[in-house]
């Protein structure tokens, strides 16, 4: 029954593509990491103002936690790439493009072929 009025869900077409699997994944990880780090600093920061003596261990773990972190966003820079190389942009339909290029590609093939058969046997006869 249509009583005229909008609905409240209505679908829209997403802005983006969603990411790959393992490249989501390697964000979600690399999200999780970086949090963890901060979350470290702020202790580290705050038990060095309080004078605690676990802020030298503090100190360290973040450091640590640093280079971590930063492995962590390189993974997904890296996964992104190796992801985009191996499968490559997938447009759809087909493009064109392909097929012009193999049209060039035979007339290319036929002129050469052409070229180096030089004139026909029955051209040779006449002359």
């Amino acid at each position: 029954m249509d009583t005229g009025r909008q609905s409240l869900w209505q679908e829209e077409p997403a802005a983006r593509p969603r990411m790959a699997d393992p490249v989501r994944t390697a964000a979600v990880r690399a999200v999780i990491i970086v949090a963890i780090t901060l979350i470290q600093a702020m202790v580290a920061f705050l038990c060095t103002l309080a004078g605690s003596w676990f802020a030298f261990p503090a100190v360290l773990g973040t450091v640590a936690s640093t280079v971590v972190a930063t492995w962590g966003v390189l993974d997904v820079w890296v996964t992104r790439q190796v992801w985009v190389q191996r499968n490559g942009v997938r447009s759809q339909p087909s493009s064109t493009a392909r097929e012009l290029r193999r049209e060039r590609r035979r007339a290319r093939r036929r002129q050469r072929r052409e070229s180096r058969e030089g004139p026909s046997r029955v051209d040779r006869a006449a002359a």
